[in-house]
């Protein structure tokens, strides 16, 4: 019984409205697929179906690789996850913070109607959550030590829904400390403001938000189905296309559609990219990285070493300089 138990929580996540790869979510992201072949590139039903469900993409070595480090991520987590911050300690914090500010005074908009406030929580937690993702991938692209952890992410070569899980256990502890940060903060300013009126309007016990995210084929960025929106609307909603241009190898799409949900952060900072008819693009990472695709061991270990590298930098400068003055005669 203890074991069925513990490969219950591996696989949580499938039953789990809250997470992206719930079954009911990907129901959705299968039906959107084969609408969007059938009806809008007036695909054969026969062909949609061998395309949406093609056994070179989903048992490919990447897609393999993908299944696997979801595993040993799931293990992991279940030991990791007790040490890292909680949106308990970081709203207490910042509540307390909050008693501070000479401005602010505890349940100082309690008087605003409770349906104006759920709306405004509602919003202002999806927003706040949406663009710090943003702000931290676009830190894992800029910064080396960070690329060397979120490229293990980029090194698919094919992409499935599974991909979402292929990241380093590094990565994991950042984004699980994001999302602690930006919504204790949200929540502890909310409550400390409005008082018990605050809420979330909830679809299945998630944000209405979110789960309009879901269920309008979140599941799809990571895949081989490329829907493509409007261009007014690529420029405030992330596309699926769009996310697969973030993990093209084209220089030309280096650095573009850093946003999860959102475009506008992408829009407003520089780094949107609309989808166009790029035809068949090649995903993972430039050979000049040097990175194996399905090596485990390679994925896991070498990030710690070009950190360790980039660590000691510059000691070995220092150590060379010095070097050169006192080899002067």
């Amino acid at each position: 019984m203890e074991s069925l138990e513990q490969i219950i929580a591996v696989f949580s996540d499938f039953i789990d409205p809250k997470k992206r790869v719930f079954v009911g979510y990907l129901g959705i992201s299968l039906l959107l697929a084969m609408v969007w072949l059938i009806a809008i590139r007036e695909t054969p039903v026969r062909r949609a179906f061998a395309k949406v469900f093609d056994r070179k993409i989903f048992f490919s070595g990447s897609s393999i690789t993908d299944y696997k480090i979801f595993l040993i991520n799931r293990i992991f987590t279940f030991f990791i996850s007790p040490l890292l911050l909680t949106q308990v300690a970081i709203a207490t914090s910042v509540y307390f913070f909050l008693h501070s500010v000479e401005f602010l005074h505890a349940g100082q908009l309690q008087a605003i109607d409770k349906s104006i406030v759920i709306v405004f929580f509602t919003i202002t937690m999806f927003v706040v959550d949406d663009f710090s993702k943003y702000l931290l991938h676009c830190w894992m692209h800029k910064f080396p030590a960070l690329w060397s952890i979120h490229k293990v992410h980029h090194s698919a070569t094919t992409l499935t829904p599974i991909t979402v899980y292929r990241i380093h256990p590094l990565e994991g502890v950042l984004y699980a400390s994001r999302n602690a940060i930006a919504q204790g903060c949200v929540i502890s300013l909310f409550f400390y403001l409005f008082g018990e009126k605050v809420d979330l309007y909830t679809i299945v016990g998630v944000n209405f938000l979110v789960f309009f995210f879901h269920v309008t084929g979140s599941n799809l960025r990571h895949s081989h189905i490329s829907i493509r929106y409007w261009g007014w609307l690529e420029r405030i909603l992330i596309s699926p296309a769009q996310h697969q241009l973030h993990h093209s190898i084209a220089i030309k799409h280096y650095d573009k559609n850093f946003g999860a949900a959102l475009a506008i952060w992408d829009w407003l900072f520089g780094s949107l990219h609309l989808s166009q008819a790029e035809g068949d693009l090649t995903f993972g990472l430039d050979p000049s990285e040097g990175s194996s695709d399905t090596n485990i061991a390679t994925l896991y270990l070498k990030p710690f070493i070009e950190i360790g590298q980039f660590s000691t930098r510059p000691f070995r400068w220092i150590y060379a300089t010095f070097r050169g003055v006192f080899s002067i005669r």
